[in-house]
Formats: structure tokens, C-alpha cells, sequence
């Protein structure tokens, strides 16, 4: 995925979702802070999305804009509408997310997951991806360059 992408994604998961800001926590969130990010860090073709303020809305995003969706097969991307509860996050995250609002989003805005929270994030859910993520960062000092 690409930062334009993540960009459209924000946008379209706040016009189906009735919502002018949405959460972003999976490893695509990584593009908030690091809109260059390494093609190994960019790899998923899953944006994985929570509305902050009508958080019931997110099936929604699944429905419109999910997987095998008219939207993925158009954009060979999709947006997984999720609620927090199906996030692992830090203590604090909310504090130290990160502002995606520009004209791709038509100013309506993303608050991506810091990079740090986006690792531990990744780890406490024991998934294989999440060491490889967790990796790529430590191997490109982007741990460090987020401090």
C-alpha cells in the first residue's frame, strides 16, 4: 500500500461510515508517520480502519469496502472496518497517534497509530507478520527515528 492509497482508504471509510475521522491501527498505519516507508513495511494490501466517532458504523467499511468488494477489485486494496475491541493497543495510544488530513483525504482525517504503539501493537498479538514488521523496523532504524 502506498501513502495515496492509505490516504483514499481514510477517505472512503469516513463517507461510508457517516464519520469525519477514523482510527487507523493496522501495519498499514505505519504510512502515517513514515510516508515513504519501506516497500517491506508496505506490503499489505489491508487497511485496517475504526470509525472514532460512529465506531458502530465500521461494518459498513467491511461491507462497502472490504475484502472481494467492488472497491478491491477496483483499487486492488480494501479497508477491514474493525472495532477497538479488536485491537491490542498501549496504554496511552490516543495521546500519541498520528494526523492524516490533506486534500487526498478531503481534509477528513486519520489518526494513525505511532509507530512505536504500531509495534507493540503487532508483538502482544503474536502473529508471525508482526516479528517480521517489528524487524523491518529495527532493521531500517525506524524505532530510532521515531523517538
Amino acid at each position: 500500500m502506498t501513502r495515496s492509497e492509505l490516504e483514499h482508504a481514510i477517505r472512503a471509510s469516513c463517507d461510508v461510515a457517516e464519520d469525519n475521522e477514523v482510527y487507523v491501527i493496522g501495519s498499514q498505519a505505519i504510512l502515517g508517520q513514515f510516508p515513504s516507508a519501506p516497500e517491506e513495511l508496505r506490503q499489505s494490501v489491508e487497511a485496517d480502519i475504526i470509525p472514532k466517532n460512529k465506531p458502530e458504523n465500521a461494518d459498513f467499511i467491511d461491507g462497502s469496502l472490504g475484502e472481494f468488494s467492488l472497491f478491491h477489485e477496483t483499487h486492488k486494496f480494501y479497508v477491514h472496518g474493525l472495532s477497538i475491541e479488536a485491537a491490542i493497543l498501549p496504554s496511552g495510544w490516543k495521546s500519541r497517534v498520528i494526523k492524516v488530513q490533506n486534500e487526498n483525504t478531503r481534509m477528513l482525517t486519520g489518526w494513525c497509530i505511532e509507530g512505536h504503539d504500531l509495534a507493540a501493537s503487532k508483538l502482544a498479538a503474536s502473529r508471525p507478520k508482526a516479528l517480521i514488521l517489528f524487524g523491518c523496523c529495527l532493521e531500517k532504524n525506524l524505532l530510532l527515528a521515531m523517538s
